[in-house]
């Protein structure tokens, strides 16, 4: 078992680079913080910081900084049990999975009210592809995903239809064929969406770019580099919704739980709901 005394000792050592300055920062001799490295590398069995000849300066061995590197995330996880152990309130943990393609300004503005308001929420917020999200709910990594899928496909929370358009830049003429397209990694109902559509209705196409990022795909769509699906709240002032094109049928907005729902989640539930049907 690593003891975390000696651990801090370790890091304060490798920071300073000297067992004097070391000490005077955790308010012990230069021998006793000495003894406590001795301690330390007999412990792991390995050297872990190599002194000059005058024993002025030290520098850590790979081991000992690679023992340095865990020492810091162990010190920090103990603090950060001291201090909720510390707090008036429990925390609680909350668990929310994001569409990689949601407006992230959004999202972050409504999740930052929401800890502001709710201190003693611990939130983690995991973004990805829906398809990601959802294998996350079900293996319990998740408990609320906001989820973009098939309308009617599974029971929910809640839902919406998300309207999606054909869109290109501005100044972008395509007459060539076949149609650039830019779309999101397969998995990608939208991508699915803008292919299903072209086969079906027999204009070829052809991938121009590719990108798992919202901001990505609207940049490449507005610079001319190909054309898009994309939901109407994602249509930026330098993009033009394309008349000419196969029509898409729109998707779905679910919010899913992987569980029983807590007060708490409710809370976040309401404040999801609020912000997706003000979109």
């Amino acid at each position: 078992m690593l003891d975390l005394e000696l651990l801090k000792t370790l890091v304060c050592v490798v920071d300073e680079g000297s067992f004097t300055r070391a000490g005077e920062r955790v308010h012990r001799t230069q021998s006793t913080v000495s003894q406590q490295v001795r301690r330390l590398e007999e412990n792991v069995g390995h050297c872990l910081l190599l002194r000059d000849r005058s024993g002025n300066q030290v520098t850590p061995t790979a081991q000992g900084e690679l023992l340095a590197h865990y020492a810091r995330r162990l010190l920090g996880l103990a603090q950060e049990a001291e201090d909720a152990l510390a707090s008036d309130g429990v925390l609680q943990p909350l668990r929310l999975g994001v569409p990689e393609d949601f407006d992230a300004h959004r999202m972050t503005a409504l999740l930052a009210a929401f800890t502001q308001a709710r201190p003693e929420a611990r939130l983690e917020t995991v973004s990805g592809m829906s398809t990601d999200l959802r294998h996350k709910l079900a293996s319990g990594e998740l408990d609320i995903a906001l989820l973009k899928r098939e309308p009617g496909s599974g029971e929910c929370l809640a839902s919406w239809p998300e309207p999606l358009v054909w869109v290109k830049g501005r100044q972008a003429a395509f007459d060539d064929q076949p149609l650039p397209l830019a779309l999101f990694p397969q998995g990608c109902l939208y991508r699915q969406r803008a292919i299903g559509s072209l086969d079906k209705a027999k204009r070829p196409w052809r991938i121009a770019f590719g990108s798992h990022s919202l901001t990505g795909i609207q940049a490449a769509v507005a610079s001319g580099l190909g054309i898009s699906v994309l939901p109407q709240s994602a249509v930026l002032a330098g993009h033009t919704v394309c008349d000419d094109l196969p029509a898409l049928a729109p998707s779905e907005l679910a919010l899913v739980s992987g569980g029983v729902v807590t007060a708490l989640q409710r809370e976040l539930l309401a404040l999801l709901q609020d912000q997706v049907m003000g979109a």
